[in-house]
């Protein structure tokens, strides 16, 4: 599993790179001042082919020279075409032009407004693609297969990125749990000493107030016992005709 997930990833970042690497190839280069054109004819040959690309900069009408390759809009249709330059009549302000692989100039010449640029390099065969992406149906495929390689690439790991923000507030909350755990733990040991302390406070008490009570209500009996010897004392001093202390008497004999 481990192996084809990196086999994807390099795959998908090949893609990516190659996308990328296109889409600056055929759109980046405005941002440096270039602009693209196909090339759709044979009459620049061998110089620029069927399906080059070519990167055409504008420059001044007047720096232009016989035998410069020139890109210029051709006709009142827009179209645009790329000759070499044979001919220039500075007092009309136009160039006359002409295919490499034709024999005879172009019929109409080419006025300095219409110029847009010169080639300065070109991309064998990128002008097929260029074509492509840029008429429909391949511009609605390279939307979708764009779209499809970004939901490819960067939702996985927005995907793990996400499990990774919930998995982490999970373990917080876990770790929180067990402290809280612990503490009610802990409050309901004290709570049960607490109420061990009460019970043994309340046992002293009773025992306490039972023991003083016993004490309190011994007393008159040990009054009654000390009033029965001397009553007994008495009578013993009597029936011997003597008086004499309790502490002193003694058994009669016969």
């Amino acid at each position: 599993m481990a192996v084809l997930k990196k086999i994807w990833n390099i795959t998908s970042t090949v893609l990516v790179a190659l996308v990328v690497i296109i889409a600056i190839l055929l759109m980046g280069s405005r941002l440096i001042g270039f602009q693209c054109y196909n090339i759709i004819s044979p009459s620049m040959e061998p110089q620029y082919k069927v399906g080059d690309l070519i990167y055409v900069k504008k420059v001044a009408p007047s720096s232009i020279k016989v035998g410069d390759v020139i890109t210029f809009v051709a006709n009142e249709d827009l179209v645009v075409g790329t000759h070499r330059v044979v001919r220039i009549d500075t007092e009309k302000q136009c160039f006359y032009t002409k295919g490499d692989a034709n024999e005879i100039e172009d019929s109409e010449p080419v006025h300095y407004n219409n110029v847009i640029g010169v080639p300065q390099f070109s991309l064998p065969k990128l002008g097929y693609v260029s074509n492509y992406v840029q008429n429909p149906p391949g511009m609605y495929i390279t939307i979708a297969v764009g779209i499809l390689l970004i939901i490819v690439v960067f939702l996985p790991d927005m995907i793990g990125k996400k499990k990774a923000q919930k998995t982490v507030p999970s373990e917080e909350i876990v770790a929180a749990q067990a402290e809280i755990d612990a503490a009610n733990a802990e409050n309901e040991r004290l709570k049960a000493e607490l109420e061990k302390m009460k019970a043994e406070a309340v046992t002293t008490f009773i025992c306490g107030n039972s023991c003083r009570t016993s004490l309190l209500s011994a007393r008159p009996s040990i009054k009654g016992m000390r009033i029965s010897v001397i009553s007994t004392s008495g009578f013993v001093s009597r029936m011997s005709g003597r008086a004499i202390s309790p502490s002193l008497a003694s058994p009669t004999k016969g």
